[in-house]
């Protein structure tokens, strides 16, 4: 404060050319910018903390498991191979994929749970997240509430789920989860996003990544660009960056440690109805190059959803966004659901005698994304069809 003071005989005259009213009014300038650094959010004890999860999510080659599908979500992949959708089934198939060899540690660094699924056992009674945590991999929750529509905007939404979140992260906390997901939903027309549903959506992200780091979550920030709609590659990497920059400007007004932070973002894709095929080498250099643009070198990790690519499409184009010759300070790696599960969710078909099979399925497509994170896989040729089939689905919700 000594270079402030009103004793310093430079500033003393200065304050007397401005007058009374002119004084005050710089005074009161000054006092806000002091005011941002006066109280920390975090210990320095909290931030190690949160960066270590971090750090431990998206450790070389390895991803996330977003193994969060709502119950109405997981009936309808388990309707698309006949299996009746129960709670047994929802956790026979997931108690499959979650004892697999624990070498699957080198390829999956997190998994994010569904609220039901945080609470389920495996057959001999040990919990789920006790189940992962034994293979050395990091638990997470889903948090937020679904969507809720925008009044005025034409069919925009916004994220509920911030009423009781802090208690909510709390008592996930306790419960062995050491990091959270929330998803904001954005969708590109002519006339959209808007202005009110990129900034809503921004604050709201930025608030609940407060809250998380609060009780010792690292937040997923998730702001997703749906591949709806027949835009070309231009169109998403010019949305994509307005969406990010919003993103970082509103967690930055939060004071939200970013370090203590991944982000899940849409890679840069045309819309599934685009006329127009990019390759792997175009999409990666729009991704990465919106990325450059937007997203600050202290965000330790960058996991993309899958956005509905196939397996096979999100493994290449992975792989591509790592053999982009642009700098890339973030680890680049993936949170994929549909595109981690597709395949072993055709193997099992809801029979036991199947499990084997899954669990070859799920490592396989887990070691290729490993690869693909590190610009590292080389495709044999030999991809089956259920890798290769498209996943997407119309204003996907879950």
């Amino acid at each position: 404060m000594t270079a402030l003071s009103y004793c310093d005989p430079p500033r003393n005259a200065f304050m007397e050319r401005l007058g009374t009213k002119g004084a005050l009014s710089l005074d009161r300038h000054i006092r806000i910018a002091i005011m941002t650094h006066q109280f920390p959010a975090l210990t320095p004890e909290q931030k190690k903390a949160l960066s270590g999860i971090a750090q431990r999510i998206v450790a070389p080659g390895k991803g996330i498991l977003a193994a969060d599908e709502s119950v109405g979500t997981m009936g309808s992949r388990l309707q698309r191979i006949k299996v009746e959708n129960t709670e047994e089934n929802r956790r026979a198939f997931r108690e499959i994929l979650f004892s697999s060899d624990a070498s699957i540690n080198q390829s999956i660094g997190g998994v994010i749970f569904f609220h039901e699924t945080l609470y389920q056992k495996d057959s001999s009674g040990k919990p789920f997240p006790d189940v992962i945590k034994d293979k050395g991999i990091v638990v997470g929750i889903k948090l937020d509430k679904g969507t809720a529509p925008l009044a005025g905007t034409n069919g925009e939404t916004t994220i509920q789920g911030l009423d009781g979140l802090a208690e909510r992260c709390a008592q996930y906390k306790k419960d062995g989860a050491d990091f959270g997901k929330w998803r904001a939903v954005l969708k590109i027309t002519d006339a959209t996003p808007s202005t009110l549903a990129i900034q809503e959506n921004a604050n709201t992200l930025a608030r609940y990544a407060s809250i998380c780091q609060q009780h010792g979550l690292v937040p997923i920030v998730e702001p997703e660009i749906l591949p709806d709609g027949d835009h070309d590659l231009q169109r998403c990497q010019y949305v994509t960056e307005k969406v990010l920059a919003a993103v970082y400007k509103a967690l930055n007004d939060h004071h939200v440690y970013l370090e203590g932070t991944l982000l899940k973002p849409n890679m840069v894709t045309a819309g599934h109805s685009c006329p127009k095929k990019y390759t792997p080498q175009e999409v990666a250099m729009a991704t990465v190059t919106a990325l450059h643009r937007t997203v600050p070198a202290a965000v330790p990790g960058i996991c993309f959803l899958s956005g509905g690519q196939s397996e096979e499409e999100a493994s290449l184009n992975l792989n591509a966004i790592n053999q982009c010759p642009l700098p890339k300070p973030w680890k680049l790696t993936f949170s994929y659901g549909r595109a981690l599960q597709a395949s072993a969710l055709a193997a099992w078909s809801g029979k036991p005698e199947n499990k084997k099979a899954t669990q070859e399925a799920f490592c396989k497509r887990a070691q290729i994304n490993g690869l693909a994170s590190k610009g590292q896989y080389v495709v044999s040729g030999k991809s089956d069809a259920a890798a290769k089939q498209s996943l997407f689905t119309a204003s996907y919700t879950y």
